[in-house]
């Protein structure tokens, strides 16, 4: 079973920017698709990013576009989401997950197929 464990999450303040990374055991990860999902308190999870296997398919909710990007470093093992301006709205906690198989990449929560524990991310106005 293949773990993801997210870090970089914490407080910042409105405007201000922070990047999560999520690092993934084993040696397939060049073969999964990676994104992230937030989870706001009483909200349902939505997708934030996404990136193909080979880093040629990236999507990023409109909520987000222009101010999160998504990366990957293979030789790493871990996908990154960059943060700028952040927005008290952006509160949330942020997971990462994987899609097996060089699936294409989706804003689908349910096509997923392993997920990390997830990180605080919390923005004071």
């Amino acid at each position: 079973q293949v773990q993801l464990v997210e870090s970089g999450g914490g407080l910042v303040q409105a405007g201000g920017s922070l990047r999560l990374s999520c690092a993934a055991s084993g040696r397939s990860f060049g073969s999964y698709t990676m994104g992230w999902f937030r989870q706001a308190p009483g909200k349902e999870r939505e997708f934030v990013a996404a990136i193909s296997w080979g880093g040629g398919g990236i999507y990023h909710a409109d909520s987000v576009k222009g101010r999160f990007t998504i990366s990957r470093d293979n030789a790493k093992n871990t996908v990154y989401l960059q943060m700028n301006s952040l927005k008290p709205e952006d509160t949330a906690v942020y997971y990462c997950a994987a899609r097996y198989n060089y699936a294409a990449a989706t804003a689908r929560i349910d096509e997923y197929d392993n997920w990390g524990q997830g990180t605080q991310v919390t923005v004071s106005s």
